[in-house]
């Protein structure tokens, strides 16, 4: 059985806002800022690497872009500004089984599909399972985490390019 975790960020600044809520780097360097945290250039960097590109990536994926700009940043200073920007609420991170965590910038709750060939993560609104969720927690009282919540199958991709194997649910019988 595969599980999701999603941490999500505590800002720990009272009356300030979570930082997911700043739209732009720079709203995001001076809320940092305000906190008594730095805006360093891998700080930077990291952060443009996340808002170019608002998919989940990999720790390993985010440092190759920030190493395209500044071979010099260590991994380790990589990790360290990815756990403080999750603490401070700026992404969060999600684990799926024994993979490698992914990144993303916070955003509103949603929830996950994520293809058990080639492991992309799509997050989906998680309004699409309100009904499910209720069915879980009125049947078997139950309640659901939306941002916990990983629907494994197919990707469109991988179903085209492995058209001759049935996608999940038709194997199912679904």
């Amino acid at each position: 059985m595969r599980q999701i975790s999603t941490v999500r960020g505590q800002h720990d600044a009272p009356g300030a806002p979570p930082l997911a809520d700043f739209a732009t780097i720079e709203d995001v360097l001076a809320g940092l800022r305000e906190r008594g945290g730095r805006a360093t250039n891998a700080r930077r960097l990291l952060l443009t690497a996340l808002f170019r590109d608002r998919k989940h990536r990999s720790a390993y994926d985010l440092a190759e872009q920030v190493h395209d700009q500044a071979p010099q940043v260590n991994i380790s200073t990589i990790y360290r500004n990815l756990d403080e920007l999750v603490r401070l609420g700026v992404i969060d991170r999600s684990q799926l089984g024994d993979g490698p965590a992914a990144y993303h910038l916070a955003s509103a709750t949603h929830s996950h599909l994520v293809c058990e060939r080639c492991a992309a993560m799509t997050e989906v609104p998680s309004e699409l399972f309100r009904d499910v969720a209720q069915a879980l927690d009125s049947r078997y009282g139950f309640a659901v985490d939306p941002h916990r919540l990983a629907v494994i199958g197919r990707c469109a991709d991988c179903q085209r390019h492995h058209a001759g194997q049935l996608p999940v649910h038709q194997a199912l019988g679904l």
